[in-house]
């Protein structure tokens, strides 16, 4: 007879093992079960010169108060480094810095009276509180009541097109004022941005987590593909059958894409709550990722706004992360989100590349494709949640239809954009909420136990 869990969660991202850190340490068990060879989900890494580098770009911001929170916990604040960045935009073919209020105030696309009103619309924007007024409205509506037609042309259309597509004009007010509050929530005295990175890449802290699991008597189990979750007639428990076997438990908690969640359970799920999941849309991303034997540039963060160039930003980690790290390999992302039928998603590592080298070979006239020592393509079907108008509305609960049975996945992260810090959160919250409703239903039982005794 298999053995019977207390919790399987579905999932080896920080949400799920957020949850199970949390349950296994108040002596629940608990199996997390992920498909990948590895744990982190978007925070999985690869080896550049002996050192490990996130597939995918990533940084936390200093008011990250959820993730600080249990780096201090795992004892690993003193392998978080805090930097100033440098952030830039590329226009009209040219590079503008625009990291400091005084950067701002030079940005010459912009008159001077329109560099004023982008510089009010952060402080305004900064100062709402209550996000609800703002569902009503796409992002495009609100910025340009906000900012002006000038000031939406030059900088905010140009990046929610290029990280949205044709889906720019569906996302929500909301979305675009929690990017706005939180970078302005992460500055230094002078007004810079500044920005948190642990060292050995995210993925540290996703084994570290790992690690405490299996120390406190739970389980992790990679390679772990789930086919199916059903209910097992007349007990109040769930089989959760993957490609090495089935798993028991008393509750189930899915991690990962809705729509994923949605085949898992079609068996018995009903056709409006399978619509209920199916409804978020999701884009893609692909990521190039350079290995170079020189700078590309000074700036660290590079927002394009050029509808011509196919990547949304330049990410330049080491200007963030020192060269040296990576035995002096200069490591540039160009991250591109678009839908998973698009044409450059279906193309090859190297196909890529050639498309990618005349457009990097524009932006940078001195760049030389001898620069380029070696380069990786990582690439995720379920990157980013399309936040649209009344969002809301869309997100499904967090406890499904039949007891026992929890979603808890990036897409349920609202008002905040999915990310690191949020997926912390909203595991261990969901941990804390199941581990006081299961101790207390043992409470109550115990009593009755007794009678019958």
């Amino acid at each position: 007879m298999k053995r019977q869990h207390d919790f399987v969660i579905v999932g080896g991202g920080f949400t799920g093992l957020s949850a199970a850190y949390d349950l296994s340490r108040k002596g629940f068990s608990v199996v997390v079960l992920e498909a990948d060879s590895g744990v982190g989900g978007l925070a999985s890494a690869f080896q550049v010169k002996g050192e490990r580098l996130d597939k995918f770009y990533h940084h936390w911001f200093t008011n990250d108060e959820a993730v600080m929170k249990l780096v201090t916990e795992l004892d690993l604040l003193d392998q978080v480094e805090i930097h100033p960045t440098r952030t830039g935009v590329y226009y009209a073919n040219n590079f503008f810095r625009l990291s400091t209020p005084m950067d701002l105030l030079n940005f010459r696309p912009l008159s001077f009276f329109n560099r004023i009103r982008l510089g009010l619309l952060a402080v305004r924007a900064r100062r709402i509180k209550n996000w609800q007024p703002l569902e009503a409205l796409s992002a495009e509506e609100w910025l340009r009541d906000l900012g002006g037609e000038s000031v939406y042309r030059v900088v905010w259309e140009p990046l929610l097109k290029g990280k949205f597509g044709a889906a720019a004009s569906q996302i929500s007010a909301v979305w675009f004022w929690n990017k706005l509050k939180l970078r302005g929530g992460s500055r230094g005295k002078g007004g810079e941005e500044r920005l948190a990175y642990l060292k050995g890449g995210f993925v540290r802290l996703a084994e570290c987590l790992q690690d405490r699991i299996l120390s406190a008597g739970g389980e992790v189990k990679t390679d772990h593909s789930v086919q199916s979750i059903r209910p097992q007639v007349g007990e109040e428990a769930w089989s959760v059958k993957t490609n090495h076997g089935d798993f028991i438990a008393s509750n189930v908690i899915c991690t990962t894409a809705l729509p994923l969640i949605s085949k898992m359970i079609s068996e018995w799920a009903t056709a409006e709550y399978q619509r209920s999941l199916n409804r978020i849309q999701y884009l893609a991303n692909l990521c190039l990722v350079l290995e170079l034997d020189r700078s590309l540039s000074n700036t660290y963060w590079l927002n394009v706004n050029d509808p011509n160039f196919p990547f949304v930003g330049v990410i330049e980690h080491t200007n963030f992360e020192k060269a040296s790290t990576y035995g002096g390999r200069h490591i540039v992302y160009l991250s591109k989100y678009l839908p998973h039928t698009d044409e450059l998603y279906q193309m090859s590592k190297d196909e890529i590349l050639e498309f990618t080298l005349p457009h990097l070979q524009r932006m940078f006239p001195e760049f030389s494709r001898d620069w380029i020592q070696d380069f990786h393509l990582w690439k995720a079907r379920w990157a980013q949640p399309i936040v649209e108008k009344r969002y809301s509305s869309l997100i499904p609960s967090t406890q499904g239809p039949l007891k026992g049975f929890y979603v808890c996945s990036m897409a349920q992260i609202y008002p905040e954009d999915r990310g690191t810090n949020y997926a912390i959160r909203e595991g261990r919250a969901l941990a804390k909420q199941l581990a006081s409703e299961t101790e207390l239903q043992a409470a109550h039982a115990e009593p009755a136990e007794a009678a019958l005794g």
